[in-house]
């Protein structure tokens, strides 16, 4: 297990229905990133979250499959977003997990959001896999999946030690979204990262970033919202990196210490 895991946080101003504008924001963001692990962007990273979701679904290995293994063999690094797919005449928001050599693993979105059209053009996923990189498990979750503490349950025995999500959580919530990242690390005795995006989309919704990586006891750093959100006013951006190290020997040792998980219902 690799004891300093760097990970880097896209908040990322997604242009809306663009797949190309989108790789290239992308692109430039991380083009700065050295000896990093992991890199992660939002949620529907390259279209946006919205109602054409299925319409702009890709086959399992189409476009944006091609740019994640280009950014994860530029950067030596597991390449981790979501895009929609269309698998065997099923429409899925998928979490990729990229790796340099082309191998992935993927995660499709257990909750689809009902408050909007997610849930009626996209499939819910069934299955929820770990992910091994560089000695470390990954537990992995998509958005609307942070209210569902049972479906993100760490077992007894621990099985991972980083939750990673990827977000399109709106700014009028983010008290939310900030308290549950914090419930997840807490309860699961795990570090957790929050990737969410910044600006605002087609349909008017804002969308607050404040991205985070969270330790086991529930402290960590949080990016500040855009100034945009503080000025009430629009400014222009194409999003921010947030980046920082996880410590193996540190999770262990406080697992150890307080070994709350043998008391887990």
């Amino acid at each position: 297990m690799k004891e300093q895991l760097s990970i880097a946080l896209f908040q990322q101003d997604i242009a809306w229905e663009d797949p190309d504008a989108n790789y290239l924001l992308v692109n430039n963001a991380f083009a700065n990133i050295q000896d990093c692990d992991i890199l992660v962007v939002p949620e529907t990273f390259n279209t946006g979250f919205g109602d054409h979701m299925a319409l702009q679904a890709e086959q399992p290995l189409g476009p944006t499959f091609d740019f994640a293994v280009e950014m994860a063999r530029l950067h030596d690094a597991l390449f981790v977003g979501t895009w929609t797919v269309r698998d065997q005449g099923v429409v899925y928001n998928r979490m990729h997990l990229v790796q340099p050599d082309g191998q992935y693993h993927y995660y499709d979105k257990a909750h689809t959001f009902r408050m909007s059209s997610e849930a009626s053009q996209i499939a819910r996923g069934r299955r929820h896999p770990l992910v091994q990189w560089r000695g470390w498990t990954i537990c992995p979750a998509i958005c609307y999946d942070l209210r569902f503490p049972k479906w993100l349950r760490n077992t007894p025995n621990l099985d991972y030690h980083l939750m990673i999500v990827c977000a399109n959580w709106p700014g009028s919530r983010h008290e939310a979204w900030t308290t549950l990242l914090k419930a997840r690390a807490i309860e699961n005795l795990a570090y957790v990262a929050g990737c969410n995006r910044i600006g605002t989309d087609s349909t008017g919704i804002n969308y607050a970033g404040r991205s985070a990586i969270i330790d086991y006891r529930g402290i960590g750093t949080q990016a500040p919202p855009p100034a945009a959100l503080v000025r009430r006013r629009p400014r222009p951006r194409q999003g921010e990196i947030f980046q920082s190290s996880l410590s193996a020997s540190k999770l262990l040792t406080f697992r150890s210490h307080w070994p709350f998980n043998l008391d887990f219902d």
